[in-house]
């Protein structure tokens, strides 16, 4: 199977596990030149940046250990052009989370790492 497939269906999983818990999912896949956040959500006034991994199966560690100093770096980054882009009035609260997929299990991180604005 493509990883892209396989990584969208994932996300989707991640988004609705977020819906249940309250979040509005504004948008997936969030893209410019410096890279890419999986999902962008509202949690009542906070803006939610969100990272989710997958992984089959431990061979290669937890989705959670795959977001590094370097990917959490690229994620701020991300955000900021987002937030350049479509927060013109003010800056909301922000937070980053991941949500880790491993195998069958679903791990949330709320406030996994964190950066002021």
């Amino acid at each position: 199977m493509n990883k892209r497939l396989v990584g969208s269906r994932h996300e989707e999983q991640a988004a609705s596990f977020l819906r249940e818990r309250g979040l509005e999912i504004l948008t997936s896949n969030f893209r410019c030149r410096i890279g890419e956040i999986d999902l962008i959500a509202r949690e009542e006034n906070t803006l939610v940046f969100v990272e989710v991994k997958y992984r089959f199966s431990d061979r290669y560690g937890w989705g959670e250990e795959h977001v590094d100093k370097k990917k959490q770096a690229t994620i701020f980054k991300v955000a900021e052009v987002y937030i350049s882009r479509f927060c013109k009035e003010s800056i909301p609260p922000c937070r980053f989370d991941v949500v880790a997929i491993d195998g069958e299990k679903i791990v949330y991180y709320r406030n996994a790492f964190g950066r002021g604005f």
